[in-house]
């Protein structure tokens, strides 16, 4: 009999994402907040800098459980908000806001979606520049 066992998301991975994120942003001279989310939507990592403005703890949420959502970069789905665009009525349909701004990365593992980063509190290029490089210390 064999086992599968599922791809996961761990403390450990998300503590990883985390560091990175901010390692990237003070090389850039840039306080940030950064949020990670499991793949059910649950909190496993989340820093805001006394520096930060606080309103980048919620970006970086609202970013990261938009990326887990669509299953897409946040970045990716700017247009598809505008008017005409297909996900046009999609911000106020779901019972949590969606935020359309880089800076949101799915995260994933042997092919599945395990999670998401949320980085807030630099420009949006920056942000999305930001949760890269820490997604891709997980690999």
């Amino acid at each position: 009999m064999s086992t599968t066992t599922a791809a996961t998301l761990t403390i450990e991975d998300a503590e990883l994402l985390v560091a990175t994120a901010r390692r990237a942003a003070e090389e850039a001279g840039v306080t940030v907040s950064v949020t990670v989310l499991d793949a059910g939507g649950h909190l496993l990592a989340f820093r805001r800098d006394d520096r930060a403005v606080l309103i980048s703890g919620e970006t970086s949420t609202r970013k990261a459980y938009t990326a887990l959502q669509l299953n897409a970069a946040t970045a990716d789905l700017v247009d598809a908000v505008q008017p005409g665009g297909p996900f046009h009525t999609l911000p106020t349909a779901l019972d949590r806001p969606l935020l359309f701004i880089a800076g949101g990365l799915p995260i994933h593992r042997d092919g599945r979606l395990i999670g998401a980063i949320g980085v807030g509190g630099g420009a949006p290029e920056q942000d999305h520049g930001f949760a890269a490089a820490a997604v891709a210390a997980l690999v």
